[in-house]
Protein backbone atom coordinates (compact mmCIF):
# COMPACT_ATOMS: atom_id res chain seq x y z
CA UNK A 1 0.00 0.00 0.00
CA UNK A 2 1.65 3.20 -1.38
CA UNK A 3 0.91 6.07 1.33
CA UNK A 4 2.10 9.70 1.64
CA UNK A 5 1.53 12.57 3.66
CA UNK A 6 -0.03 15.68 2.88
CA UNK A 7 -0.90 19.35 3.39
CA UNK A 8 -4.67 20.36 2.99
CA UNK A 9 -5.78 23.34 4.88
CA UNK A 10 -3.34 23.76 7.69
CA UNK A 11 -3.37 19.94 8.44
CA UNK A 12 -1.44 17.05 7.76
CA UNK A 13 -3.63 14.20 6.20
CA UNK A 14 -1.74 10.82 5.25
CA UNK A 15 -3.35 9.41 2.00
CA UNK A 16 -2.77 5.93 0.15
CA UNK A 17 -3.30 4.29 -3.09
CA UNK A 18 -3.97 7.35 -4.97
CA UNK A 19 -3.97 5.77 -8.24
CA UNK A 20 -6.76 3.17 -7.27
CA UNK A 21 -9.20 3.45 -9.83
CA UNK A 22 -12.76 3.97 -8.25
CA UNK A 23 -14.93 4.42 -11.07
CA UNK A 24 -13.79 1.98 -13.98
CA UNK A 25 -15.72 2.56 -16.86
CA UNK A 26 -14.17 6.15 -16.93
CA UNK A 27 -10.63 6.19 -14.81
CA UNK A 28 -11.43 7.83 -12.16
CA UNK A 29 -9.21 7.79 -9.55
CA UNK A 30 -8.85 8.13 -5.47
CA UNK A 31 -6.67 11.67 -6.40
CA UNK A 32 -9.50 12.62 -8.39
CA UNK A 33 -12.56 11.96 -5.96
CA UNK A 34 -9.79 13.51 -3.45
CA UNK A 35 -9.39 16.77 -5.42
CA UNK A 36 -13.36 16.67 -6.08
CA UNK A 37 -14.44 17.05 -2.80
CA UNK A 38 -11.46 19.69 -2.10
CA UNK A 39 -12.61 21.65 -5.13
CA UNK A 40 -16.24 21.63 -4.15
CA UNK A 41 -16.07 22.12 -0.30
CA UNK A 42 -17.34 25.70 -0.58
CA UNK A 43 -20.35 24.97 -1.52
CA UNK A 44 -20.52 21.76 0.44
CA UNK A 45 -19.36 22.30 3.66
CA UNK A 46 -22.27 24.49 4.91
CA UNK A 47 -25.03 21.78 3.89
CA UNK A 48 -23.05 19.05 6.20
CA UNK A 49 -22.55 21.83 9.03
CA UNK A 50 -23.80 20.08 12.84
CA UNK A 51 -25.18 17.13 10.56
CA UNK A 52 -23.42 13.37 11.73
CA UNK A 53 -22.49 11.85 8.48
CA UNK A 54 -23.16 8.51 7.36
CA UNK A 55 -20.16 7.18 4.89
CA UNK A 56 -21.11 4.87 2.04
CA UNK A 57 -17.74 3.37 1.21
CA UNK A 58 -16.32 1.93 -1.71
CA UNK A 59 -13.15 0.49 -0.89
CA UNK A 60 -11.92 -1.41 -4.28
CA UNK A 61 -14.26 1.45 -6.22
CA UNK A 62 -17.91 1.09 -7.47
CA UNK A 63 -17.72 -2.22 -8.88
CA UNK A 64 -16.50 -3.74 -5.33
CA UNK A 65 -18.23 -4.11 -2.18
CA UNK A 66 -19.69 -1.38 0.02
CA UNK A 67 -20.92 -0.81 3.05
CA UNK A 68 -22.52 2.06 5.30
CA UNK A 69 -20.75 3.48 8.27
CA UNK A 70 -22.10 5.56 10.67
CA UNK A 71 -19.61 4.80 13.73
CA UNK A 72 -17.42 6.24 12.10
CA UNK A 73 -15.24 8.51 14.49
CA UNK A 74 -13.05 5.37 15.54
CA UNK A 75 -11.22 6.14 11.76
CA UNK A 76 -10.69 10.27 12.32
CA UNK A 77 -8.03 12.31 13.18
CA UNK A 78 -8.12 13.95 16.26
CA UNK A 79 -9.05 17.57 14.50
CA UNK A 80 -11.69 15.98 13.43
CA UNK A 81 -14.93 16.70 15.42
CA UNK A 82 -16.91 13.66 16.49
CA UNK A 83 -20.37 13.60 18.08
CA UNK A 84 -21.90 10.97 20.43
CA UNK A 85 -25.91 10.41 19.84
CA UNK A 86 -28.69 8.01 20.54
CA UNK A 87 -28.58 5.08 18.40
CA UNK A 88 -31.42 5.11 15.83
CA UNK A 89 -33.20 1.71 15.82
CA UNK A 90 -31.75 0.15 12.76
CA UNK A 91 -28.46 -0.21 14.42
CA UNK A 92 -28.67 -3.16 16.48
CA UNK A 93 -26.58 -3.77 19.64
CA UNK A 94 -25.31 -0.15 20.13
CA UNK A 95 -27.25 2.23 22.44
CA UNK A 96 -25.03 4.71 21.00
CA UNK A 97 -23.20 5.80 17.74
CA UNK A 98 -19.71 7.98 17.63
CA UNK A 99 -20.06 9.88 14.79
CA UNK A 100 -18.38 12.44 12.47
CA UNK A 101 -19.08 15.96 11.46
CA UNK A 102 -17.07 17.53 8.20
CA UNK A 103 -16.39 20.58 9.06
CA UNK A 104 -13.32 21.61 6.74
CA UNK A 105 -11.57 20.42 3.41
CA UNK A 106 -9.20 18.48 5.36
CA UNK A 107 -12.33 17.05 6.82
CA UNK A 108 -13.76 16.00 3.33
CA UNK A 109 -10.01 14.95 1.81
CA UNK A 110 -10.03 12.53 5.06
CA UNK A 111 -13.30 11.24 4.10
CA UNK A 112 -12.28 10.83 0.65
CA UNK A 113 -9.08 9.23 1.36
CA UNK A 114 -11.16 6.55 3.20
CA UNK A 115 -13.35 5.88 -0.43
CA UNK A 116 -16.34 7.01 1.50
CA UNK A 117 -17.80 8.14 -2.35
CA UNK A 118 -21.17 9.29 -1.20
CA UNK A 119 -22.10 10.93 2.12
CA UNK A 120 -25.69 11.24 3.18
CA UNK A 121 -27.04 13.53 6.62
CA UNK A 122 -30.13 14.21 8.47
CA UNK A 123 -32.68 16.85 8.16
CA UNK A 124 -31.74 17.95 11.69
CA UNK A 125 -28.52 18.93 13.59
CA UNK A 126 -26.56 18.87 16.69
CA UNK A 127 -25.95 21.84 18.80
CA UNK A 128 -22.32 22.79 20.18
CA UNK A 129 -22.34 20.21 23.02
CA UNK A 130 -23.66 17.50 20.62
CA UNK A 131 -27.06 17.14 21.28
CA UNK A 132 -29.74 16.69 18.51
CA UNK A 133 -31.71 19.10 17.20
CA UNK A 134 -35.39 19.24 15.62
CA UNK A 135 -35.33 18.75 12.41
CA UNK A 136 -34.96 21.86 10.45
CA UNK A 137 -35.37 20.65 6.61
CA UNK A 138 -38.55 19.15 4.96
CA UNK A 139 -37.54 16.56 2.28
CA UNK A 140 -39.57 15.10 -0.23
CA UNK A 141 -37.54 11.67 -2.17
CA UNK A 142 -39.10 10.94 -5.54
CA UNK A 143 -38.29 7.33 -6.67
CA UNK A 144 -39.74 6.53 -10.07
CA UNK A 145 -40.81 3.10 -10.29
CA UNK A 146 -40.86 0.73 -13.63
CA UNK A 147 -41.81 2.75 -16.49
CA UNK A 148 -40.86 5.84 -14.89
CA UNK A 149 -37.77 8.20 -14.61
CA UNK A 150 -36.77 11.85 -14.61
CA UNK A 151 -39.12 13.27 -16.68
CA UNK A 152 -42.42 11.82 -14.75
CA UNK A 153 -40.30 12.87 -11.36
CA UNK A 154 -39.35 16.55 -13.06
CA UNK A 155 -43.14 16.82 -13.12
CA UNK A 156 -44.24 15.76 -9.36
CA UNK A 157 -41.43 17.92 -7.91
CA UNK A 158 -42.64 21.27 -9.85
CA UNK A 159 -45.96 20.13 -8.22
CA UNK A 160 -44.49 19.98 -5.30
CA UNK A 161 -42.56 22.84 -5.72
CA UNK A 162 -46.26 25.32 -6.17
CA UNK A 163 -47.80 23.11 -2.97
CA UNK A 164 -44.81 24.29 -0.76
CA UNK A 165 -45.19 27.67 -1.99
CA UNK A 166 -48.93 27.84 -1.45
CA UNK A 167 -48.04 26.83 1.89
CA UNK A 168 -45.50 29.65 2.47
CA UNK A 169 -41.92 27.68 2.11
CA UNK A 170 -39.26 28.47 0.01
CA UNK A 171 -38.86 25.10 -1.83
CA UNK A 172 -35.54 24.27 -3.77
CA UNK A 173 -34.54 21.06 -5.86
CA UNK A 174 -31.53 18.57 -6.72
CA UNK A 175 -31.06 15.41 -8.78
CA UNK A 176 -30.19 12.33 -6.45
CA UNK A 177 -27.19 11.71 -8.49
CA UNK A 178 -29.02 8.25 -9.36
CA UNK A 179 -32.46 8.25 -10.81
CA UNK A 180 -34.61 10.01 -8.57
CA UNK A 181 -35.21 13.60 -7.53
CA UNK A 182 -35.34 15.67 -4.02
CA UNK A 183 -37.19 18.86 -3.12
CA UNK A 184 -36.42 20.49 0.31
CA UNK A 185 -37.24 23.37 2.06
CA UNK A 186 -36.29 24.82 5.02
CA UNK A 187 -38.40 24.44 8.53
CA UNK A 188 -38.97 24.81 12.04
CA UNK A 189 -41.14 22.49 13.78
CA UNK A 190 -42.64 22.12 17.23
CA UNK A 191 -41.40 18.13 17.86
CA UNK A 192 -39.05 15.55 16.05
CA UNK A 193 -42.03 13.58 14.01
CA UNK A 194 -43.51 17.14 12.60
CA UNK A 195 -42.12 17.06 9.66
CA UNK A 196 -42.67 13.35 8.68
CA UNK A 197 -46.42 13.97 9.74
CA UNK A 198 -46.40 16.73 7.11
CA UNK A 199 -44.76 15.67 4.34
CA UNK A 200 -46.90 12.36 4.70
CA UNK A 201 -49.93 14.22 4.37
CA UNK A 202 -48.68 16.31 1.12
CA UNK A 203 -47.40 12.97 -0.21
CA UNK A 204 -51.34 11.72 0.10
CA UNK A 205 -52.71 14.68 -1.44
CA UNK A 206 -50.58 14.06 -4.24
CA UNK A 207 -51.13 11.27 -4.80
CA UNK A 208 -55.38 11.05 -4.33
CA UNK A 209 -55.20 13.56 -7.00
CA UNK A 210 -53.47 11.63 -9.16
CA UNK A 211 -53.46 8.07 -8.55
CA UNK A 212 -52.39 6.87 -11.68
CA UNK A 213 -49.15 9.15 -11.40
CA UNK A 214 -48.51 9.15 -7.87
CA UNK A 215 -48.19 6.95 -4.81
CA UNK A 216 -47.26 7.80 -1.67
CA UNK A 217 -47.04 3.74 0.26
CA UNK A 218 -43.61 1.61 -0.30
CA UNK A 219 -44.69 -1.32 -1.18
CA UNK A 220 -43.32 -2.11 -4.34
CA UNK A 221 -46.36 -3.59 -6.15
CA UNK A 222 -48.14 -0.45 -6.16
CA UNK A 223 -45.01 1.24 -7.91
CA UNK A 224 -44.92 0.71 -11.62
CA UNK A 225 -45.40 3.14 -13.67
CA UNK A 226 -45.76 5.84 -10.54
CA UNK A 227 -43.73 8.36 -8.90
CA UNK A 228 -42.99 7.28 -4.66
CA UNK A 229 -43.23 10.67 -3.08
CA UNK A 230 -40.75 9.09 -0.44
CA UNK A 231 -42.24 11.13 3.04
CA UNK A 232 -40.56 8.59 5.49
CA UNK A 233 -37.14 10.33 4.69
CA UNK A 234 -38.43 13.28 7.19
CA UNK A 235 -37.73 10.57 9.37
CA UNK A 236 -34.91 11.53 12.53
CA UNK A 237 -33.30 8.27 12.23
CA UNK A 238 -33.17 8.28 8.48
CA UNK A 239 -30.64 10.25 6.25
CA UNK A 240 -30.68 11.34 2.85
CA UNK A 241 -27.50 11.51 0.25
CA UNK A 242 -26.12 15.65 0.93
CA UNK A 243 -26.36 18.12 -1.69
CA UNK A 244 -22.71 17.47 -4.12
CA UNK A 245 -21.70 14.58 -2.80
CA UNK A 246 -20.61 11.96 -5.56
CA UNK A 247 -22.64 8.89 -6.25
CA UNK A 248 -21.37 5.49 -6.45
CA UNK A 249 -22.37 4.89 -10.40
CA UNK A 250 -20.41 3.46 -13.20
CA UNK A 251 -19.97 7.40 -14.08
CA UNK A 252 -19.39 10.11 -11.26
CA UNK A 253 -22.35 11.16 -11.10
CA UNK A 254 -23.40 14.11 -8.42
CA UNK A 255 -26.45 14.82 -6.15
CA UNK A 256 -27.27 18.18 -8.03
CA UNK A 257 -28.60 21.28 -6.99
CA UNK A 258 -30.89 22.98 -10.11
CA UNK A 259 -32.95 25.99 -11.39
CA UNK A 260 -36.99 25.17 -11.16
CA UNK A 261 -36.77 25.87 -15.18
CA UNK A 262 -34.22 23.20 -14.93
CA UNK A 263 -36.38 21.12 -12.83
CA UNK A 264 -39.31 21.59 -15.03
CA UNK A 265 -37.77 20.64 -18.18
CA UNK A 266 -36.52 17.35 -17.80
CA UNK A 267 -33.63 17.76 -20.13
CA UNK A 268 -29.98 16.56 -19.04
CA UNK A 269 -30.52 16.12 -15.32
CA UNK A 270 -27.06 14.03 -15.08
CA UNK A 271 -24.08 15.66 -14.14
CA UNK A 272 -20.39 14.38 -13.55
CA UNK A 273 -18.07 16.01 -11.26
CA UNK A 274 -16.21 18.36 -13.54
CA UNK A 275 -19.78 19.27 -14.72
CA UNK A 276 -20.85 20.26 -11.29
CA UNK A 277 -18.02 22.13 -10.43
CA UNK A 278 -18.87 24.43 -13.97
CA UNK A 279 -22.17 24.43 -12.60
CA UNK A 280 -20.82 26.06 -9.15
CA UNK A 281 -18.77 28.50 -10.98
CA UNK A 282 -21.83 29.84 -13.14
CA UNK A 283 -24.49 29.32 -10.58
CA UNK A 284 -22.89 29.23 -7.02
CA UNK A 285 -24.26 27.20 -4.63
CA UNK A 286 -28.42 26.92 -5.66
CA UNK A 287 -29.10 24.82 -2.64
CA UNK A 288 -28.22 28.06 -0.65
CA UNK A 289 -31.94 29.14 0.75
CA UNK A 290 -32.07 25.88 3.26
CA UNK A 291 -28.80 27.46 4.91
CA UNK A 292 -31.38 31.10 5.46
CA UNK A 293 -32.69 31.39 8.67
CA UNK A 294 -35.13 34.12 7.45
CA UNK A 295 -36.31 32.01 4.97
CA UNK A 296 -36.85 28.99 7.44
CA UNK A 297 -41.14 28.53 8.42
CA UNK A 298 -42.58 27.16 10.96
CA UNK A 299 -44.79 24.04 10.30
CA UNK A 300 -48.21 24.62 11.68
CA UNK A 301 -51.60 23.23 12.58
CA UNK A 302 -53.60 25.75 10.24
CA UNK A 303 -51.42 24.09 7.42
CA UNK A 304 -53.94 21.99 4.75
CA UNK A 305 -51.27 19.45 4.67
CA UNK A 306 -50.28 19.22 8.29
CA UNK A 307 -52.34 16.73 10.80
Amino acid sequence: MSRQRVEIDGRTLSVSNLEKVLFPEVGLTKAQVIDYYVRVAPVLLPHLAGRPVTFTRWPDGVEGQTFFEKNSARHAPEWVRRVTIPSPGSSTGRETLDMVVLESVADLAWAANLAALELHVPQWQVDEDGVPQLPDLLVLDLDPGPDTGLAECCAVAERLGERLVADGLDPVVKTSGSKGMQVYAPIEVSDREHSSRYAKALATELSDETPDDVVWRMEKVLRPGKVLIDWSQNNPAKTTVAPYSLRAKSTPTVSTPLTWDEGASGEHLSFTTDEVLDRVEQHGDLFAPVLDDALRVRLTPGMTTDE
